[in-house]
């Protein structure tokens, strides 16, 4: 397998950077998590317009009929710049699950969002698919992830459920961990290059050095994952699912380091809200158990090759 970007996959990817760098979304997420969510609809807007929506929206449907590669990474930028609203459930759960018109409206930029295990994220702004009663605001470890209490939760959705759409969501939660880790590292990186202590930047101290490596070398083994899942979901093969699992699992065990580490750097002003490297670290909190726990996937895995095995063992007797 290549899990090398195509020439147009990596301009793709730069056009949504340079996009997203222009666009002061910290600021916009301030504003969204305060209730404000005009920024980020403009950005919102903005992304759609470059087809971000439309990924994985059949032609037909008018969608570009994407890959689950471009999805993995128009998501990675999505979280390198903290992206606000339900990416995941328009452009992923929703763009997977959903076909006609209804397809068509996510294609175009509707700001959609579903019930997931009582739960519906930014319901005072967004299209809710499903049935379900949308209670009151819920607090979140996120505060840029507005989560509504869902009185009635739509029947069979939750954030373990298998088919197309469940994939999906994991796979653009995978990759928003992972950019918003590279994130992190880089602003850590950073910071450790200017920090100074005993008259020496606190980056040339030999733990400072091996932490930030451990965290470069796990980030490193992540993206082929999720580039592996995503070229698995497209080509719909029976391991896609363990794919996901398993690029799931480690971007959260990776992305969770990075923030670790990152806190750990910056010291006492790591955890003040007027940073804004806090906003990143409460995404990686967040979504780390979002459409399924470290341990869920690890055992969907653990199940997937224990089934194989048992399979094998079957056909040699």
């Amino acid at each position: 397998m290549d899990f090398e970007l195509t020439a147009e996959q990596k301009a793709f990817a730069a056009s949504l950077d340079a996009l997203l760098a222009s666009s002061r979304t910290v600021d916009a997420a301030r504003a969204w998590a305060e209730g404000s969510h005009g920024p980020g609809l403009e950005i919102w807007g903005r992304l759609a317009e470059q087809g971000v929506n439309a990924l994985l929206v059949a032609e037909e449907d008018g969608g570009v009929g994407g890959s689950f590669v471009d999805l993995a990474v128009a998501h990675e930028a999505l979280g390198r710049h903290l992206a606000v609203g339900p990416w995941i459930e328009s452009t992923a759960f929703l763009a997977a699950t959903l076909s006609g018109k209804e397809a068509t409206a996510i294609a175009e930029g509707l700001v959609a969002s579903v019930p997931i295990d009582g739960y519906v994220l930014d319901a005072d702004v967004a299209t809710v698919v499903g049935d379900g009663c949308v209670g009151d605001l819920a607090e979140s470890v996120d505060i840029t992830r507005r989560l509504f209490r869902c009185e009635a939760p739509a029947p069979g959705v939750h954030a373990t459920s298998a088919g197309a759409g469940f994939e999906a969501a994991c796979l653009a939660a995978s990759a928003q961990l992972l950019g918003s880790a590279e994130r992190v590292l880089a602003d850590t990186v950073a910071y450790a290059q200017q920090r100074r202590q005993f008259g020496r930047a606190i980056g040339s101290f030999q733990a400072v050095k091996h932490a930030l490596a451990d965290v470069r070398i796990q980030l490193d083994f992540v993206r082929p994952l999720i580039h592996g899942a995503a070229l698995a979901l497209d080509a719909g093969g029976a391991d896609a699912a363990r794919s996901v699992s398993a690029a799931k699992a480690c971007a959260s065990d990776a992305a969770v380091l990075a923030a670790r580490t990152g806190l750990q750097v910056h010291g006492a002003v790591g955890y003040t809200r007027e940073l804004d490297l806090s906003l990143w670290l409460l995404r990686i909190q967040a979504l780390s158990t979002a459409w399924g726990t470290p341990a869920f996937h690890r055992q969907r895995v653990l199940d997937s090759l224990l089934g194989e095995r048992d399979v094998r063992q079957g056909a040699a007797r």
